[in-house]
């Protein structure tokens, strides 16, 4: 294997004057989907797992990171146009010990061909349901039934020449298995990334999982869980911290919904509902991750969603929901790393992960 240093260079005089351009778009990329969806997300699509947390670094810092551009594949899995060459052949392994009986797992692996063709990728997301207990109309058993989904997808990363622009796509192919029912289906991601690393700022904008059902499960087609995301990220200069801002699901604005529990009563025993507002819905596309001492042998990672915090929240309880927390330790070409993630007072959820230098 060739020794190829990584192809983020300093920002030459064409890339700085690019670097305004990106922001305009950046900006434009955030007010298309308040000019144009009003509604909420959950249960509208099929294929959900696809837009499952991919590995312990991602969930660690708040579920959500698009700018980690580093050794770990698995970052590949969710924006392809941070595939670069410090992922050459290194392989990433991830299980999370999900809810109830569900497990699910990520695999990714990269290989940087040369400075010209530059890295390309490969991963895998496969999601186990368990077993279940089936029944007829009649209340008769008709024995256990499971189900499991698979995601392939190959991506690859480009440098635009001269600039400090990286593009990005990845293919899915995606299965899946419910009970006696399957479907087959196909998506692209598409992935834009700011990377001066001069300056330690990295942005990005992502458009995941833009595709069809090939075969439904029963005749009627379904859409994909699509969603559009954008990312910032900076590296303190004189400090070991890096801070992740993500916004989430873009696609659809208004994701605030009204909380039975938090209706209030006035003194003519009217109900008066919740309305969340403009900023409470704001903060429901915001996640934050901060990460300490990055890419050492010893990293610290935390993470906060504030979607997450508020939809799982109970009331008059502190559940920490939203927060998760996790570490990576490298020794010699294994580095392990472990993530946990906070839902409510009787769910939590552990990652766990490894990743390989092959070479």
């Amino acid at each position: 294997m060739p020794n190829i240093k990584p192809v983020f260079t300093r920002c030459s005089s064409l890339s700085c004057r690019w670097s305004g351009t990106f922001y305009t778009l950046f900006g434009l990329f955030l007010l298309v989907p308040v000019l144009s969806v009003q509604a909420q997300i959950g249960g509208e699509s099929t294929y959900q797992f696809l837009n499952l947390v991919a590995g312990t670094k991602q969930a660690a810092l708040g579920g959500r990171v698009l700018t980690a551009v580093d050794y770990d594949p698995t970052s590949g899995i969710y924006n392809p146009a941070t595939i670069n060459p410090k992922m050459d052949n290194q392989l990433q392994v991830n299980y999370v010990n999900y809810l109830g009986d569900v497990n699910y797992g990520t695999a990714s692996y990269a290989y940087t061909w040369d400075r010209h063709v530059q890295t390309f990728h490969a991963g895998v997301t496969y999601l186990n349901y368990g077993s279940f207990d089936g029944y007829d109309e009649q209340g008769n058993s008709t024995g256990e039934f499971g189900g499991n989904e698979v995601a392939v997808s190959f991506g690859y990363s480009y440098n635009i020449p001269w600039s400090d622009f990286y593009v990005g796509g990845n293919l899915k192919l995606i299965t899946s298995q419910l009970e006696n029912f399957t479907s087959t289906g196909g998506a692209v991601d598409l992935g834009l990334l700011y990377y001066d690393e001069d300056k330690a700022i990295r942005a990005a904008v992502v458009v995941r999982n833009l595709g069809t059902q090939f075969t439904p499960y029963n005749e009627i087609y379904e859409k994909l869980p699509l969603e559009i995301s954008a990312g910032f990220s900076n590296t303190m200069k004189n400090l070991p911290l890096r801070l992740h801002v993500t916004l989430e699901n873009l696609q659809k604005w208004n994701i605030a919904f009204s909380n039975d529990a938090n209706a209030q009563t006035d003194l003519d025993g009217n109900v008066i509902p919740e309305e969340p507002g403009f900023f409470n819905n704001i903060l429901r596309h915001t996640v934050l991750g901060l990460e300490i001492f990055p890419e050492q042998v010893f990293e610290v990672r935390l993470g906060y969603s504030f979607r997450r915090a508020e939809e799982l929240r109970i009331q008059n309880t502190r559940a920490f929901s939203g927060v998760s927390a996790g570490f990576s330790l490298k020794m010699n070409k294994l580095r392990f790393s472990y993530t946990h993630a906070r839902y409510t007072l009787a769910s939590h959820t552990s990652l766990f992960g490894v990743n390989i230098n092959l070479q």
